[in-house]
């Protein structure tokens, strides 16, 4: 499972300390190929105010012989300093997470906060992201410090490579590499990843696919 603590720009699972264009709107969905199974996430977002961007969604999963919403979450994202490039920015993310359960009863999941910074640097040819946070348990009344570090790097006007690494402070960090490709530049984007576990190489590995679409500004 991804960290509740962390619902970014896809693929990444590291935030990066930007938000969608004022008054516009994104829709993030994509596949996650699981061992076990597979993920269908969504993840809808939109910046009505211009500084503050709003993102509510989940995953749908396989439960016995039915599709069910096994995670759900909403959180609120603002820019404390923006990224100019060869520059840094820093935002401010919090949210909750909740399990709703196939017999329609609903866990409760976690609340969390943490802070994205990005560094540009070449022009933004190259964007180096770091997250430090914590995500509170409100099932098992714990508290965990979450951190995550990713780098962008631009290939191509349309194609940019990832990698990161990422995890809480207790148990082994994830990994994941990928790319990104614009089919409509700032409007249309593909995604593909290839992850796993440090020291579980086998069981928690996993291939994402994924599509995200941004709008131009549309909202009153």
């Amino acid at each position: 499972m991804l960290p509740a603590s962390a619902f970014a720009a896809r693929p990444l699972v590291t935030d990066d300390a930007r938000i969608v264009d004022p008054k516009a709107c994104q829709l993030e969905t994509w596949l996650r190929f699981n061992r076990g199974g597979t993920e269908r996430w969504a993840l809808p977002g939109c910046n009505f105010t211009g500084n503050l961007e709003i993102t509510a969604g989940g995953s749908v999963q396989r439960v016995g012989d039915d599709l069910a919403l096994t995670d759900a979450v909403l959180q609120a994202k603002t820019v404390l300093h923006p990224v100019e490039p060869n520059d840094y920015g820093v935002a401010l993310t919090v949210g909750v997470t909740e399990e709703p359960k196939a017999e329609r009863r609903t866990t409760p999941g976690s609340v969390f906060a943490y802070l994205p910074v990005t560094v540009s640097l070449r022009d933004d040819h190259t964007l180096l992201h770091a997250n430090l946070g914590v995500t509170r348990s409100r099932t098992e009344g714990t508290t965990r410090m979450t951190w995550g570090v990713a780098a962008e790097n631009v290939v191509t006007h349309r194609l940019a490579l990832i990698a990161e690494t990422y995890g809480e402070n207790r148990g082994n960090p994830w990994y994941q590499l990928g790319l990104r490709l614009w089919l409509v530049p700032q409007r249309v984007q593909l995604d593909a990843t290839y992850g796993s576990r440090l020291g579980d190489q086998r069981d928690a590995r996993f291939v994402s696919l994924g599509l995200r679409l941004l709008s131009p500004p549309f909202l009153p």
